[in-house]
């Protein structure tokens, strides 16, 4: 029940986060305040990311403050933005936060107001010193070129105040006879303007016209003058020209101002210049926005149609709004509805698997009923059918061992004699047992009785006393001499087995021992043994399951397994070869054949390792970049019929797209290979050399002299270009190395 739960609620969880738009961008926004204007161009920037689902936009206001814009900035970047928008508070102060973000990768959009540094990716304004210059010229005009004018400045610093108060400054040179009385200092707020006007200590009495750098700053100028009793012809203007009740628009239609200048916001060009950059769309690096002087001759006009856009403004996120609720309660019905179809399917195979499981309980019930059956009177007759062989053998033995001959025999020949003997009571002994339990068992079938019959109660041991201490995994020879350069490795728990095994093929071959599948198996995965006898019945892990994973590992699979056992039906035989047995002989046996059968899949061996490394490396690239086949590679279900040259070379050519790969890097290692393969530089350097006959470097090294040729005969490289395109670090020791593959030099190809 609680898988159910875990599995629906992952249900749930994958359909909500398919339901959502995945973020592609995100995109910071540092304001250095906050006022109509800037509210004003927040929102066409949250109008233009409408169009854009994939982007998300993250703002932060520094009100003023340069050390809190800083903190937001450093804030912004380590969030993981890809991209910041920046008007910075002030020229010199905010630039080293902005080269901070500009050095990590980051691009760096910066708007209205510009920075002391040249690390950004873009700016985009209006012309500030175009708008202080046109609003001189304005005043001039309107005073007949006499008069006294007074100027409120925006924040000190800042880009926009000191290019509006340049501007202003050479339009009036052209008028002498304008007198600039003062330029004080605000912070772009009303209030600043008010106080800079009322706590000036000079005259202001007889001021004609005051330019406030933005409309605001020139209404707070208005209101202090009025309570010093200026006249009433002062007249004021300013820039910003925002629409809206208190909007610089407004104000001249109703003749508050005299004048105002649009300073444009343009939210929506600055999100589509960030999306430019982020997609690598061609874009302009300085971008100026284009505005306009607004008097009373067109103010009505521009109020009406900026009037018009905010409307439509407020219906789009309107309409947005209702998309974004219509796409929740979609997004929730598909959710429902997914769950719901989970919870059927659940529920049909929860159904299936009931009525699957008691069917398979009750063939399992036949099927064992059956089995027990047939293997009862398998042991009843084989027990029989040995009574009378070991009588025979039995006597002989004692009446031998009770002659001259054997007390005189050599050392050798006594202890194989007590081997025979010790077994062979050992094996009357257990046949007696079999004899009794079938007995027994009749009994008991007669009687009613269904006690289940158990193979390892039947197959159960004596425990031998053996001659001397073996150890479990005894390492014969443990260094591949040249003499007997073959490693064969003994699994089987009777001692006397391996002992008799010894005997008779340490003369021939290296040996190694192991008294179980378990032990034998970690043996194989160490040492890569080149051939494997193995028996079948064993503690910890039996010769079937140890053949199994001799074949599934991809270190071993390659090794041939010999299953030398005393079960010798047909059925026991094909048990073996499914398992992955290359030979099944049964006991007794004679020695020359399990000679023989080694001998046999030894050059076997040999021949495929002769078809790997040398008709392997004719493939073409294109055969050697096949699709592998995962089951013959991780050796699942073989078939019988399927030859072992295709099922190897599996391997082979996973080895070989592996160097293919990373042919190019010089640096490539064994370790690097083997590591890709899952395999230790040990486990690669041996299953390499078995079956290609080469070393891992040396097939390396094949590969890259193989490319190279074909890039000689096929392109216009030259020799250094061939050289280092296949992983060599020098010409020379290319050149070298490939007269020693081919015999002759790599400038012949070329010739020919």
């Amino acid at each position: 029940m609680r898988k159910t739960i875990l599995f629906l609620i992952l249900v749930a969880a994958m359909l909500s986060s398919c339901s959502g738009g995945k973020v592609k961008y995100r995109i910071g926004v540092s304001q250095c305040s906050a006022d109509i204007w800037r509210e004003k161009q927040n929102a066409e920037l949250r109008m233009g990311a409408y169009l854009h689902d994939s982007v998300e936009l993250m703002f932060a206001v520094a009100y003023d403050s340069d050390k809190r814009q800083i903190q937001q900035i450093d804030s912004l970047v380590n969030e993981g933005i890809d991209l910041l928008i920046v008007a910075p508070n002030q020229v010199q102060t905010i630039s080293p936060a902005i080269d901070r973000a500009y050095d990590k990768g980051i691009p760096v959009i910066v708007f209205e107001r510009k920075t002391s540094s040249h690390k950004y990716t873009a700016f985009i304004s209006a012309d500030n010193y175009e708008m202080g210059r046109v609003m001189g010229e304005y005043i001039i005009t309107r005073l007949g070129g006499k008069g006294r004018v007074l100027e409120i400045k925006g924040l000190k610093g800042s880009s926009p105040s000191i290019e509006r108060h340049n501007g202003f400054l050479d339009a009036l040179k052209k008028a002498p006879d304008i007198q600039l009385v003062a330029s004080l200092q605000g912070d772009w707020t009303e209030q600043s303007a008010y106080q800079a006007v009322t706590n000036y200590p000079g005259d202001l009495s007889h001021i004609d016209f005051v330019f406030g750098q933005n409309d605001r700053m020139a209404m707070g100028a208005r209101k202090a003058l009025s309570t010093l009793h200026s006249p009433l012809s002062t007249k004021y203007c300013g820039i910003d020209g925002l629409p809206g009740e208190n909007g610089g628009i407004r104000l001249v239609r109703d003749s508050v101002l005299d004048a105002s200048y649009i300073y444009p916001t343009h939210g929506d060009r600055l999100l589509q210049l960030a999306l430019d950059i982020l997609d690598g769309k061609p874009y302009e690096k300085e971008t100026r926005l284009m505005s306009a002087l607004v008097t009373r001759d067109n103010a009505n006009v521009l109020l009406m149609q900026a009037e018009e856009v905010m409307r439509q403004t407020d219906y789009l996120n309107q309409l947005h709004e209702q998309a974004d609720t219509y796409v929740q309660e979609l997004d929730t019905q598909r959710t429902a509805t997914w769950l719901f179809l989970a919870l059927v399917v659940l529920l049909l195979l929860f159904i299936v698997f009931i009525y699957y499981y008691f069917i398979q309980k009750a063939r399992l019930a036949q099927e064992r009923t059956r089995m027990e059956r047939e293997q009862l009177d398998f042991y009843t007759q084989v027990s029989h059918e040995l009574r009378t062989p070991l009588t025979l053998i039995e006597g002989p033995l004692q009446q031998l061992g009770a002659t001259q001959d054997m007390k005189q025999a050599s050392p050798q020949a006594a202890s194989m004699f007590d081997i025979v003997n010790r077994n062979t009571r050992q094996l009357s002994l257990l046949i007696n047992k079999m004899l009794n339990f079938t007995k027994g068992q009749e009994r008991m079938e007669d009687g009613q009785a269904n006690a289940p019959l158990s193979s390892a109660t039947l197959l159960s041991k004596e425990p031998l006393t053996l001659n001397g201490p073996l150890g479990s995994a005894a390492l014969q020879g443990n260094e591949r001499s040249t003499l007997n350069p073959h490693l064969l490795l003994i699994v089987d728990d009777n001692a006397d087995i391996r002992t008799y095994l010894r005997t008779i093929l340490q003369a021939h071959y290296q040996l190694l021992e192991a008294a179980d599948g378990q032990e034998g198996l970690t043996l194989a995965n160490e040492q890569v043994p080149d051939l494997i006898i193995s028996d079948v019945m064993m503690p910890v892990m039996n010769g079937l399951q140890f053949c199994q994973h001799i074949k599934d590992n991809m270190v071993t699979s390659h090794i041939p397994v010999i299953l030398l056992t005393a079960r010798s039906l047909s059925k026991h035989q094909v048990e073996g070869y499914r398992s992955g047995a290359d030979a099944y002989i049964t006991k007794p046996f004679e020695p020359d054949l399990l000679q023989a059968r080694i001998e046999n899949l030894l050059r076997q061996r040999q021949q495929l390792r002769e078809l790997w490394g040398e008709g392997q490396a004719k493939k073409e690239p294109s055969t050697l970049n096949a699709p592998l086949d995962s089951a013959a590679l991780q050796g699942k279900e073989r078939s019988p019929l399927k030859s072992e040259a295709s099922y190897e070379d599996a391997f082979i050519q996973r080895f070989r797209q592996v160097v293919e790969k990373h042919m190019i890097d010089s640096d490539l290692s064994v370790e690097d290979i083997g590591s890709e393969l899952g395999l230790s530089r040990v486990q690669l350097y041996r299953k390499v050399k078995a079956l290609t006959g080469l070393t891992p470097v040396e097939q390396l090294r094949k590969a890259r002299l193989t490319r190279a040729l074909q890039l000689l005969e096929n392109t216009d490289l030259s020799i250094s270009e061939v050289a280092y395109q296949v992983g060599f670090t020098a010409p020379s020791y290319f050149t070298k190395c490939f007269k020693e593959e081919y015999d002759m030099l790599p400038g012949d190809v070329k010739k020919g």
